[in-house]
């Protein structure tokens, strides 16, 4: 019994094979760090701890992407198709002539298939979701918004610039053109109880998104959300592993049962953050415990729908 739907699973069923992400750095910012909506960025973010060293906007974009295929061999020998993940900041936050041309080197690199881009749904307009859905007509398009909360009173909190309606907006204009579109979300921000979290996946299932990608909130060094956890711990819901496995099947439970789930729970590297509570636990790991987890409690996505 199949008791969630995978994302990499649906790669396979539908084209035939796992596709790999390997993460682009094509050299961009965010406007809530250049001042055009805010400063500082999100108040849990540091860049460097969630893309990988061979990522770097120094080194070109074609450059790139052959270190990274050369990285994810050694992890996953099956992988012969690639996706280009632009990640870093916010992919979309230039002029579209800009756009076109970094997604057209990445696009032409012969071993990748097609492209993800990684923005903010206040980095999006009808100019270029034209654009990506003409490029969408010859290869694997896929945009993923950090939406993060549902919740706009959080979204303030992180300093993230941008409101629900927003996501809202972006996500279905998106899909509107059939570009194929996700989401990220953040379990565990501050000022949101279970209650809160689990609540607000009748807000994701509203959306119509293709995939969502979940992770634990994880308190990064020298961030400013490293200052407000010293001051005010009893504002965070601190998950062990076992607690957040439980609480995330609670969670896919309430989730449509045709989103595709891409990710439940996010890696740093230990050298970023304070603690390690859960250990150096890996994301392969991770999945197994989940479905042994979902078996024992006899669970699946949608469950409670």
């Amino acid at each position: 019994m199949h008791r969630y739907n995978s994302y990499v699973g649906y790669f396979r069923k539908v084209y035939g094979e796992r596709l790999q992400k390997v993460v682009v750095d094509a050299g961009f910012t965010c406007p809530n760090r250049d001042g055009s909506v805010g400063l500082g960025g999100c108040t849990y973010c540091d860049n460097a701890a969630f893309h990988p060293a061979y990522s770097s906007r120094d080194i070109p974009i074609s450059r790139q992407i052959d270190e990274g295929i050369e990285f994810h061999r050694v992890r996953y020998r099956n992988a012969t198709g690639f996706l280009a993940y632009f990640q870093p900041y916010s992919n979309t936050y230039a002029p579209l002539d800009v756009l076109r041309q970094r997604y057209e080197e990445a696009l032409s690199h012969p071993s990748v298939v097609g492209i993800v881009i990684g923005t903010r749904p206040d980095c999006i307009d009808a100019g270029k979701l034209d654009y990506l859905a003409e490029l969408a007509r010859k290869h694997i398009v896929i945009i993923e918004y950090g939406i993060e909360s549902c919740y706009d009173r959080t979204l303030e909190r992180i300093n993230r610039g941008h409101d629900f309606e927003t996501a809202r907006r972006a996500v279905e204009m998106t899909v509107s053109r059939g570009i194929q579109t996700g989401a990220h979300f953040i379990l565990g921000l501050p000022g949101e109880s279970r209650r809160d979290m689990l609540e607000a996946t009748s807000m994701i299932n509203a959306l119509p998104l293709h995939s969502v990608k979940f992770h634990q909130l994880q308190i990064v060094k020298n961030t400013v959300m490293e200052r407000e956890f010293a001051r005010c711990p009893e504002d965070f819901v601190q998950f062990s592993l076992e607690e957040y496995i439980d609480f995330f099947i609670d969670v896919l439970e309430r989730l449509r049962p045709d989103l595709y789930i891409e990710r439940f729970a996010g890696e740093v590297p230990p050298r970023f953050v304070n603690s390690t509570p859960w250990g150096l636990v890996r994301n392969a790991e991770l999945l197994h415990l989940l479905e042994k987890r979902l078996e024992e409690r006899d669970s699946w996505q949608g469950k409670c729908l």
